[in-house]
């Protein structure tokens, strides 16, 4: 069974830095581009970060450029997101997808999908 998961989620104050997490189980996160999505309340799905099979291509939405650093180990066969300078407005779900049949890394036609982690920042 192809299974994501997310952890490193939490409370955390303004300013200050989380690391999260996604494993694989199931399949060989090598083969797959990984992306990080948000989605606050209310708000739709944003895509955060993406990172290629490689790990030589990454991308980030702007409103977390210079902030926020992804970085796969395909060994332990998982992929973190470095979440520093939080701000309030980073409050969301963060999920992890992976996405198939590509070398590069975009941010749609992800398959497989994470249950998500909290993240709340606030004072």
């Amino acid at each position: 069974q192809l299974q994501l998961v997310e952890s490193g989620g939490g409370l955390v104050q303004p300013g200050g830095s989380l690391r999260l997490s996604c494993a694989a189980s199931g399949f060989t996160l090598g083969y797959y581009a990984i992306g990080w999505f948000r989605q606050a309340p209310g708000k739709g799905r944003e895509g955060v970060s993406c990172i290629s099979r490689s790990g030589s291509t990454t991308r980030y939405a702007d409103s977390v450029k210079g902030r926020f650093t992804i970085s796969r180990d395909n060994a332990k066969n998982t992929v973190y997101l470095q979440m520093n300078s939080l701000k309030p407005e980073d409050t969301a779900v963060y999920y992890c997808a992976a996405r198939p049949g590509t070398l590069t890394c975009p941010l749609d036609g992800y398959t497989h999908w994470g249950q998500g982690t909290q993240v709340t920042v606030s004072s």
